[in-house]
């Protein structure tokens, strides 16, 4: 795929999608923390690849890749959307033949020792329980990366922030470091960064004078809250007395010398100063943060209606009202907005059997919704589900266990609500190979993301019906691996690490492969099921449920031919 071309698909609204959440250990049941990534964008490479706990000679240097994922595909460094890294110095799920090797923009000094992790688009969880999400976001200024001068953007950030650090403090710290040393590149970024105690925001993109460097900011989550980013900054005011904040150096020398903010406007609102707000419509990042706000924090009464873009009436953060458990974060991620005046499996578009995605099309615009914005005729709601993600990871971090079992990363290939969450104990010593293949371009049974893309691509021809049936086989899975997951964290606890990790990465990678198969035998279920539009059981075919009556009296069934009469219209 040509970088023109990829960028055209990327503005016709596959990318800038991503949804990432913090629920803090006081904000949940058990005491957990939580960092969730829904990974927007199918065009992607959709493999979750083991990268492995590596140790390397004094003076050695770490390779910096360039990302297919920002602003499309760049032919002169090897990068494209898939593979996006062929690296094999990073372990055999980067060894991937037939392709060209990657070519870096730059190197770092290496350090003697890495730590293990689970890496995607965007690095996911490491040996130590350091957890990443990611949204795009807007920024003013946004380039291309230069040998040299600008060789780091976010993916590449998250990386070595989970290679090298086991606190999300001290990932913020590296990742300021390595920006303002080595350049950034590319779109605004948001990364989530948490680990079992405490959980950062860190928000970044380019902006200074000389096109080095990079500007960011950071923000503490404070315990007891949950947080949401949707594809727009979410830090405002960067005030110097503020012990939750961390930014660079040229903040304000930069903002100031750019004209995006002067001493005399007061506080330097970050998301003002350096974004141009929400991408392609009004409420495309918004209502998903009004979504999940209202969701845990309904006491707050919060309305889905502002009076733009740059807004102040949605918190940064917010205490639910109820602490969540791990299937409430993950059902946060299964919404269309059920329930509520936007609900995306009503109206016409759902039709009869309320499928609540639509399939963007030129008519639906690109872009910024910025001062030059000129409103498309019409828009589709922007669900925190959509038909188009590619992955979803809720990472759970544990502080009362060991590193090896306290930290889990539930990963759902394909779209969150028909998806099955697995877990993957961060000390294991690989990830089951069905896992760590994926190419969207090319269907494979060896693959788990096809398997899941299966069940949900069926599901649309009568999505009510069968969307119960994906329900079910959720809960039995997911409360079965649950139960199991309580049952290895005590079992684990009196064992010695070697003998731990061998347990957990057997049983992991057993659980995967009884699910991933799980799955495919629910989607041959369902394929004869609901074949030809009846619902089929042996010895009861061909029951036909037809359409429901509400949605037949708005079609011409009530004007069809009912008598040999000609009809009056």
């Amino acid at each position: 795929m040509n970088r023109l071309l990829t960028i055209l698909l990327l503005l016709a609204g596959a990318a800038f999608a991503c949804t990432t959440i913090i629920v803090t250990p006081a904000a949940s049941v058990d005491g957990s923390m939580y960092v969730t990534h829904s990974d927007d964008n199918e065009l992607e490479d959709e493999r979750m690849i083991f990268v492995p706990a590596m140790s390397y000679e004094p003076g050695a240097e770490r390779n910096v890749y360039c990302a297919g994922n920002a602003l499309g595909e760049f032919p002169e460094y090897n990068c494209y959307t898939y593979p996006r890294l062929v690296c094999p110095e990073r372990g055999p799920g980067y060894d991937t033949p037939g392709y060209p090797i990657s070519i870096p923009l730059g190197t770092i000094p290496q350090t003697e020792s890495t730590f293990s992790y689970f890496d995607g688009i965007y690095g996911i969880m490491n040996e130590r329980q350091l957890m990443i999400g990611e949204c795009t976001c807007d920024a003013r200024i946004q380039l291309d990366p230069e040998p040299g001068s600008r060789i780091f953007y976010s993916a590449e950030l998250s990386r070595v922030a989970l290679e090298r650090c086991s606190t999300a403090v001290d990932a913020v710290r590296l990742i300021g470091e390595l920006i303002d040393e080595y350049g950034y590149w590319g779109t605004g970024e948001t990364l989530l960064l948490g680990d079992p105690n405490e959980a950062w925001v860190m928000e970044m993109c380019c902006g200074t004078m000389d096109s080095t460097g990079g500007l960011w900011v950071a923000k503490r989550v404070p315990d007891g809250h949950v947080f949401v980013a949707a594809n727009e900054f979410r830090i405002r005011d960067i005030d110097p007395s503020d012990p939750d904040l961390i930014y660079s150096d040229n903040l304000f020398e930069t903002c100031e010398a750019r004209g995006w903010w002067s001493p005399e406007d007061g506080t330097l609102d970050w998301l003002s100063a350096v974004s141009n707000g929400e991408y392609r419509h009004p409420y495309y990042s918004l209502r998903r943060v009004w979504r999940v706000l209202s969701r845990v924090a309904p006491s707050l009464e919060l309305s889905p209606w502002v009076e733009g873009g740059f807004t102040r009436d949605y918190p940064f953060s917010a205490e639910p009202d109820t602490p969540l458990t791990t299937r409430d974060v993950m059902a946060l991620h299964r919404d269309h907005y059920e329930g509520t005046q936007f609900d995306m499996t009503t109206g016409p578009a759902a039709g009869p059997f309320g499928y609540p995605y639509r399939y963007y099309g030129p008519y639906d615009g690109s872009g910024v919704v910025d001062s030059s914005y000129t409103p498309p005729e019409g828009a589709w709601e922007r669900p925190i589900s959509v038909h188009y993600t590619g992955y979803l990871s809720v990472n759970q971090g544990r502080s009362w266990l060991p590193d090896a079992v306290g930290g889990i990363c539930w990963f759902g290939p394909n779209r969150p609500s028909e998806t099955c969450f697995v877990p993957f104990y961060c000390g294991i010593s690989d990830l089951p190979l069905n896992y760590q293949t994926c190419n969207t371009a090319e269907f494979s049974l060896e693959s788990a993301w096809w398997a899941f893309n299966l069940v949900s691509e069926w599901s649309a021809i009568k999505y009510s019906y069968i969307r119960k049936d994906i329900e079910d086989m959720q809960d039995e899975i997911e409360l079965r691996e649950l139960r199991s997951v309580a049952y290895l964290d005590s079992l684990t606890m009196t064992m010695d690490a070697d003998e731990r990790v061998a347990l957990l990465t057997e049983w992991c990678t057993s659980n995967a492969d009884t699910v991933v198969s799980a799955w495919w035998d629910l989607s041959h279920i369902l394929i004869a099921r609901y074949d030809e539009g009846f619902v089929n059981a042996p010895g009861h075919m061909g029951y036909g449920v037809g359409y429901p009556q509400g949605w037949l009296l708005t079609t011409e069934w009530p004007n069809g031919p009912v008598t040999y009469a000609p009809s009056e219209d």
